[in-house]
């Protein structure tokens, strides 16, 4: 079989609920996927370079959050979808687009694709019971919760027991599929989240509800095949990928389509996805790149711990170059890292403005003091790439 060479890229970052605006834990994924799409801007290898962040919309937690304030849910998902974009902007996110699930060229393409799973036979109509994280947006197995029954990710959070009607996606189907997908030694990475996904595979893949009763969520895309039923946010979300892709003609055989995901959410980039996509009869990703989580002092990030910092909170004190520069030496790339502020201040005060910092003023006034001009040509200040040069901190000197 001939390989295709990759002529494209498309770049993703996951979008984030709009339960709450988004924290630097989930900022991160943000730089170092922007790192990444200016590096291939910069490189050139090839033709055309997307990239797209966004917001997750639909789903309980997203209705939940809403009834909380007092305000419809639509309302309160615009509010934090404006909030959220402004923090990846503190950052200078270079994306071609911040796409929200409630967009209504997204909801079309969801509803589309649900459709062609459905007429290839992947999708049928059954009765769920079982656990539910609300939290997760996921169903759940005993085997996946701890000793008192707790989700790992959301231990404060009662886990639910559902008995109700849906459409399910045979995910059991693409077993063998996703077997040797994933021993590709370049889609899943870091090599210990492959064994991970392998793991996953060999306990047994099951088909999974993709709807929901509308009595009980109606804040959601309306499954096309039956009007009393709301797709899955899950189901929903992933397909935002496809929607900017395929628009952008990104989604094809000669792109390279590159996620960055956190941990508790590879499986469904790696295996829901997918299967998805095959199901749908679409190119699948080229490489899920999964990383760590920060920790601050040893503790999660949490509302409920007070730990909680937004980007700009940051930015605005130490300047969007040095907190990007900060997460991309430090941040966890594979493993989970444990952060702080003093850690950031001994950074920015030690290897910026004493190292780089000091080492490019010395370069700096022995080129002056030598006759060199520092003018740039015509195709130099035309470059794109020189907007985060103009934005550095020149205080860091």
């Amino acid at each position: 079989m001939t390989k295709i060479q990759k002529k494209k890229i498309l770049i993703t970052t996951a979008i984030d609920y709009t339960n709450d605006v988004i924290h630097i834990g989930q900022a991160y994924e943000k730089i170092l996927a922007d790192s990444f799409a200016r590096y291939h801007r910069l490189l050139n290898k090839y033709g055309k370079v997307g990239f797209v962040t966004g917001t997750d919309e639909h789903g309980t937690t997203n209705e939940k959050a809403a009834k909380k304030l007092g305000i419809d849910t639509k309302t309160h998902v615009d509010n934090i979808s404006k909030q959220d974009k402004e923090q990846i902007d503190s950052l200078n996110i270079s994306y071609d687009r911040f796409i929200r699930t409630t967009d209504e060229d997204h909801k079309k393409t969801a509803s589309n694709f649900f459709k062609k799973s459905y007429e290839n036979g992947d999708i049928y109509k059954g009765t769920y019971e079982g656990l539910y994280c609300e939290g997760c947006e996921s169903y759940k197995t005993l085997n996946e919760l701890n000793d008192q029954g707790q989700c790992t990710l959301h231990p404060t959070r009662e886990i639910q027991k559902y008995k109700e009607d849906n459409y399910f996606f045979a995910w059991s189907k693409y077993t063998d599929f996703l077997k040797g997908l994933v021993q590709n030694e370049r889609f899943v990475l870091p090599e210990g989240k492959k064994r991970e996904m392998l793991a996953f595979i060999e306990n047994g893949i099951q088909d999974i509800p993709i709807t929901r009763p509308k009595f009980k969520l109606p804040w959601g895309i309306t499954c096309p095949i039956d009007e009393e039923q709301v797709i899955y946010v899950w189901f929903d979300a992933l397909i935002n990928y496809f929607t900017f892709g395929n628009q952008n003609n990104l989604w094809d055989e000669e792109t390279k389509i590159v996620h960055f995901v956190g941990k508790d959410i590879a499986r469904w980039h790696s295996l829901l996805w997918p299967s998805m996509l095959k199901s749908a009869r679409y190119s699948v990703p080229t490489t899920i790149y999964v990383h760590g989580f920060i920790n601050l002092k040893g503790e999660k990030i949490s509302k409920s711990r007070g730990n909680v910092i937004r980007p700009s909170e940051i930015v605005s004190k130490y300047g969007t170059d040095a907190i990007r520069y900060y997460f991309l030496r430090y941040g966890p790339v594979v493993e989970d890292v444990d952060l702080s502020i003093e850690h950031l201040e001994s950074v920015y005060n030690g290897e910026l403005a004493n190292g780089l910092g000091n080492a490019a003023a010395r370069i700096a006034k022995l080129a002056e003091n030598s006759g060199i001009s520092f003018k740039l040509s015509k195709e130099v200040t035309n470059l794109d790439s020189l907007s985060p040069i103009s934005d550095f901190r020149t205080d860091l000197a």
